[in-house]
């Protein structure tokens, strides 16, 4: 199994410009909250205390096991801030006159076209394009800063 050490190593090595970074530092959240929204406007047949269960609630629990299998304090950033997009999502849906699919396909698209921009500067490719497993690292390698900065081990 790859370590997430490694993953993190691999993923910055296309990841160095300043402008680039500071890039990925606000669309790279941008896209996993889309994601999340996108799941969240499936919804199942299931209420669970008065609310909808829907398909990003059950995807979440796959993806929160590829960060625990990778780092435990990892995965519990991970948590939390999946935890702050679904929150985000229902808020949408409830009080934005937009409906939460358009908003998450608009954002999901102006941040896609940052990254690309972001990556033309760098002069490197997207690390996704050679596995797709680097979407899942992306908000892994912001959270992995955040907790040096605070002194949490991976």
């Amino acid at each position: 199994m790859i370590t997430i050490q490694h993953w993190l190593a691999e993923y910055g090595q296309s990841h160095q410009n300043y402008t680039n970074k500071a890039i990925h530092w606000v669309w790279v959240p941008a896209i996993f909250f889309c994601i999340v929204g996108l799941l969240f406007c499936i919804k199942l047949p299931i209420n669970i205390l008065g609310f909808k269960l829907n398909v990003a609630v059950l995807i979440l629990v796959f993806v929160l096991y590829f960060y625990a299998r990778l780092s435990l304090s990892l995965s519990i950033g991970m948590f939390l801030f999946s935890v702050l997009c679904i929150t985000l999502a229902y808020l949408v849906e409830q009080y934005l006159n937009l409906p939460l699919w358009a908003f998450s396909i608009i954002i999901f698209a102006l941040a896609w076209i940052g990254q690309f921009y972001g990556h033309k500067i760098e002069g490197k490719k997207p690390s996704f394009l050679k596995d797709i497993q680097f979407l899942m690292i992306g908000p892994a390698w912001l959270l992995h800063f955040l907790y040096k900065k605070i002194g949490i081990k991976l």
